[in-house]
């Protein structure tokens, strides 16, 4: 029987969430397992691995063969280094004890590169933030002058527009008052 290292996925759809099983080859995707070695969840930035590491090296002496995805969570957290450095082991290269140092020092190495990057996106939000907010600020200020402005047209407008009225009935009066005694003095001279 030969075994995987391979995704099982779970979730909803749009929303994948895969554990990391080992299998025997023939079962199906979603199917029969044999151990459960961790979960992947790649909706989180970065995406959140959680890997039992003792567990899949140990599979990969007993010879189970990662796919391509698998294989390249195994290698971001460490498991194929440590298969090869107990590799070296084995044939007598190093200690078990400098095996673990460099192990040690390469994980200290990738959880700082980690570390950093979720520092560098926290920076990358709040800068994002900081930047919505002075538009936003802008744009409310654009906002309010445009509507003064509207407001002192409609007040210039209105006194226009009194003036014009007022001046339209001071025409109008002189207008009647000059046709008015027009009016009378062709009547006077009828009468006369």
């Amino acid at each position: 029987m030969s075994v995987k290292i391979r995704l099982q996925r779970h979730g909803k759809k749009g929303k994948p969430f895969f554990w990391i099983v080992a299998a025997d080859a023939r079962s199906k995707r979603d199917g029969k397992f044999l151990e459960k070695l961790g979960t992947y969840n790649p909706n989180t930035n970065p995406a959140t691995i959680d890997l039992n590491l003792d567990g899949a090296v140990q599979w990969l002496h007993n010879g189970a063969q990662p796919t391509d995805t698998a294989r390249a969570i195994l290698s971001y957290k460490g498991a194929l280094l440590k298969h090869h450095l107990d590799g070296g082991v084995r044939k007598g290269a190093l200690t078990q004890e400098q095996a673990d140092a460099k192990l040690a020092a390469w994980i200290e190495e990738k959880t700082n590169k980690v570390t950093s990057k979720k520092e560098g996106l926290s920076k990358a939000q709040e800068k994002a933030k900081v930047e919505a907010l002075k538009a936003e600020k802008a744009a409310n200020d654009k906002r309010a002058n445009a509507a003064a402005e509207a407001l002192k047209a409609a007040e210039v407008t209105e006194e226009v527009a009194e003036e014009v009225t007022e001046e339209v009935s001071e025409v109008a009066a002189e207008v009647v008052a000059e046709e008015t005694p027009a009016v009378e003095e062709s009547n006077e001279e009828k009468e006369a």
